[in-house]
């Protein structure tokens, strides 16, 4: 069964979020990183993945991206904080 995820990336800690899903983690990081995806992430430089969660089905994560995108920006920053206190860029873990 392919893994699903759903992420979030910023450009600093406490700065711009892009929510995204995606079924392959590393490469679409990649992507963003290298401003290699147009739209908001280039535009706003969010090249930090500071949450990711993985679901077994892409239909579960496609909803859970979308609920995450319809929460307060407070709420997100307090999902973030929960796992990764430090704002760090999980992008070097996820390469293991």
């Amino acid at each position: 069964m392919k893994k699903s995820y759903v992420y979030i990336l910023t450009n600093k800690r406490n700065g711009t979020l892009y929510v995204g899903v995606t079924s392959d983690l590393i490469k679409r990081v990649y992507q963003h990183k290298n401003d290699l995806v147009a739209g908001f992430s280039e535009k706003y430089r969010t090249h930090m993945l500071v949450y990711f969660e993985e679901h077994d089905d892409i239909n579960q994560a496609i909803l859970r991206e979308k609920q995450i995108k319809k929460w307060d920006r407070r709420w997100k920053l307090r999902l973030i904080e929960e796992k990764n206190p430090n704002w760090e860029d999980l992008y070097e873990k996820i390469m293991e």
